[in-house]
């Protein structure tokens, strides 16, 4: 028995191609006493999970010097889209260590294009 088989994770198709390092704004929906609205959560991706369940995808900004973390399943129907904004350089493929430096410090270079 195969877990794929048993539960039908499609991928959403609104989320685009992500690494570790980009800046993205996440549009999802939030209920809320019944209502539905979107909110957008913008950050940089942290960290990237694939697996069997679909996978997920954290991002992590820093509001009023608190950092929040939010993570989003990459087959979940709640998000709306997923937009980057920009493409981080980056060595590493978990950037936890951004949860110790500063909203500045913690500033990605962009990736350049190949040309």
């Amino acid at each position: 028995m195969d877990v794929n088989s048993i539960f039908k994770n499609e991928p959403n198709p609104n989320i685009p191609t992500l690494a570790p390092g980009d800046t993205v704004k996440v549009s999802a929906k939030i209920v809320e006493r019944g209502r539905e609205r979107t909110q957008v959560f913008q950050g940089v991706v942290i960290k990237l999970r694939r697996g069997a369940d679909g996978g997920n995808f954290t991002v992590r900004r820093v509001t009023r010097g608190v950092g929040v973390e939010h993570t989003f399943p990459f087959s979940s129907p709640l998000v709306e889209k997923v937009e980057v904004t920009r493409h981080g350089k980056v060595r590493r493929a978990r950037l936890y260590y951004m949860r110790g430096l500063s909203s500045k410090a913690s500033r990605t270079k962009e990736k350049r294009e190949k040309e």
